[in-house]
């Protein structure tokens, strides 16, 4: 799924299919030398939901939250945290609505790309978002059709990394920057235009992260 570089003080974020987030710290999860153990020993997932996310680093650092209806929003991880085993309510999905993985804000950063599983691409700024440290349904991203989803968020400096698949399904990378990327610029809940830089993409993150 991936790493994340933190201290034993830190917390682990597990995000619930359901938009709530449970905490543990760090210093609890075993080594890696054992088979390790299954993250419901550690929190207690509510009945009817599933861990889907996790996210584990300071607490000061920035994250952007977002769900498959277009809507997000900005908090910190320190934000996310509980003292309680069942965690705490955040991110307010509606219907069939599902967490995305929570994007890191990387210092520098001042775009945010969104990406729709139809290929639209929006970009726009980040200061067009604000901190909501309690949480909540956060703000309209981008725009969707009823058939249209969010499948894909990042924050960025200056290029972006469009990842996804050409012909035959062969894996494809492209890189963003200068006029390639500024006709996806917008104004956030706009709908965004639709990328031609491969026949399908699946996710957006920094050019400079991996």
């Amino acid at each position: 799924y991936g790493t994340f570089a933190c201290r034993s003080v830190d917390a682990l974020l597990v995000f619930g299919s359901d938009g709530r987030v449970y905490s543990a710290a760090v210093a609890m999860l075993p080594s890696g030398r054992g088979d390790g153990q299954p993250i419901t020993a550690l929190v207690d997932v509510q009945p009817g939901t599933q861990p889907a996310h996790y996210f584990a680093g300071d607490a000061a650092q920035l994250l952007l939250l977002a769900g498959t209806g277009g809507f997000g929003l900005l908090a910190r991880a320190g934000d996310l945290v509980s003292r309680q085993r069942g965690g705490k309510s955040f991110l307010v999905l509606e219907g069939d609505e599902k967490p995305l993985p929570p994007a890191v804000v990387a210092a520098g950063a001042a775009r945010v790309a969104c990406l729709t599983l139809e290929g639209r691409l929006l970009v726009f700024g980040l200061g067009e978002l604000k901190l909501q440290s309690k949480g909540g349904r956060g703000l309209t991203l981008i725009d969707l059709d009823a058939d249209d989803a969010l499948v894909s968020v990042c924050a960025f400096a200056e290029a972006l990394r469009l990842l996804g698949s050409g012909r035959g399904g062969k894996p494809r990378d492209e890189v963003l920057r200068g006029p390639a990327l500024e006709t996806h610029v917008g104004r956030r809940a706009r709908k965004g235009r639709r990328q031609d830089a491969m026949q399908k993409a699946m996710r957006v993150v920094s050019a400079t992260s991996g």
